[in-house]
């Protein structure tokens, strides 16, 4: 990864502006004058680059946009109202009847049901493997599957995917990887390591105040014999053969939000920005302090209780987290707890934390996710996505860090 230095320079600088209004400026019209029918034509046409209509996007959600393009190494990104929006879009965009996902690891709640029950029905197939069965995903990709996709840290599993091997295998097979990369924005950047659509709440980490609901997904540029003009794309080739390098933003456009409308607000893109500006200095506060909390909680809480993170030894997943995720994976730690009885009092006993489904937020935060976000799924679906009875999530804020471990102890001492 680029250093945190790099992002707060980059970040601050595209955010701000040097002249008129230093900060973003609100750009809240639903419609947009144009001053002639040929711009009109042009803007319609897509060879004029102004507003359409504020449903295909506003000049504030333009201007996060292209930074979170920056700051993700993809040519362009379309900001949509939520973290599941962007994600629907990617899937209607690029998706369509008989087409197949394949979904690797554990899945965030939504993420699962969009694929397995929505999705579903309107006839789009899906399989799901662990983050380790390659057997699996080699033998999906030579049926000629159209999708892969993968949490580059499963969300609340904490499994570390092999990325560049599946990325490697998805270009091999010529197939669409679609990375949420929600957890680790900045340290992980799926694009530039060959991944076709990076996709992110940015209700999460990137405003990092729970104020604005959001999310965006960022495209690379279409290459010379790229993967799309394989036959099995060939519903998109005729966009593709129009708009060229920047066919994979007008997919998402046309195909799902012109026709939907999953758009982000312009006062909801202005908040974003807001977080932006201190996106890189949160995380490597939140990165520095969550392997001093794991350890003193590893070692202090109960026995009974356990504690899952990379950065400690005993993780399944600590030599990927050393030496391929540079020690960085996000906010989040688990504890299990043995039952629901006893997570349910730890939770309850703690003074610091706010439990909430939220994750990524400035403040710590906690979560029973069993019976909350994971509450319809049967056992043994909850079993896949690593959801037991007594499992709490844990999303670790700017907090001094043995002041969050010390709510933990003093909350698990019954």
């Amino acid at each position: 990864m680029k250093d945190y230095n790099y992002f707060n320079t980059l970040l601050v600088q595209n955010v701000g502006n040097k002249t008129r209004a230093i900060s973003p400026v609100i750009a809240s019209s639903a419609a947009f004058g144009y001053e002639s029918a040929e711009e009109a034509e042009g803007i319609f046409m897509g060879t004029v680059n102004n507003p359409l209509y504020a449903r295909v996007g506003n000049p504030t959600t333009a201007k996060l946009e292209t930074i979170v393009a920056k700051m993700e190494g993809g040519l362009g990104a379309i900001a949509t109202s939520s973290g599941m929006g962007a994600l629907s879009m990617v899937m209607t965009a690029y998706l369509k009847y008989d087409d197949e996902v394949l979904c690797i690891g554990g899945f965030f709640g939504g993420t699962y049901t969009l694929v397995n029950e929505t999705m579903k029905r309107f006839g789009i197939k899906n399989s799901f493997c662990a983050t380790e069965d390659f057997n699996h995903i080699e033998e999906r990709l030579k049926s000629g599957i159209h999708m892969v996709m993968v949490e580059s840290v499963g969300n609340p599993s904490l499994e570390l995917p092999n990325l560049p091997k599946i990325i490697e295998l998805c270009n091999q097979y010529e197939t669409l990887l679609v990375v949420d990369n929600t957890v680790t924005p900045l340290t992980i950047r799926p694009l530039e390591m060959g991944a076709d659509i990076s996709v992110h709440s940015t209700t999460k980490a990137m405003s990092g105040h729970s104020s604005a609901l959001g999310g965006v997904a960022i495209f690379r540029a279409i290459k010379e014999n790229d993967k799309l003009l394989n036959e099995k794309y060939k519903n998109m080739h005729p966009i593709i053969e129009k708009m060229g390098k920047k066919a994979m933003i007008a997919i998402a456009k046309k195909r799902a939000m012109r026709d939907i409308g999953m758009s982000s607000n312009a006062f909801g893109s202005f908040l974003t920005m807001l977080g932006l500006e201190t996106l890189a200095l949160r995380l490597e506060r939140v990165n520095n302090s969550i392997p001093v909390i794991a350890k003193i909680l590893d070692e202090k809480l109960p026995s009974d209780i356990k504690v899952s993170h990379p950065s400690l030894t005993s993780h399944a997943y600590h030599e990927r987290y050393i030496n391929e995720f540079n020690r960085t994976s996000g906010p989040l730690i688990t504890l299990e707890c043995g039952n629901k009885e006893r997570a349910f009092k730890i939770l309850n006993r703690l003074k610091l934390v706010t439990q909430t489904a939220n994750i990524g937020d400035n403040r710590t935060l906690a979560l029973h996710v069993s019976s909350t976000i994971y509450r319809e799924f049967n056992k043994e679906t909850q079993k896949h996505l690593g959801i037991t009875d007594g499992l709490i999530r844990v999303s670790i804020g700017l907090e001094d860090p043995e002041v969050i471990a010390e709510d933990f102890l003093q909350a698990s001492d019954i």
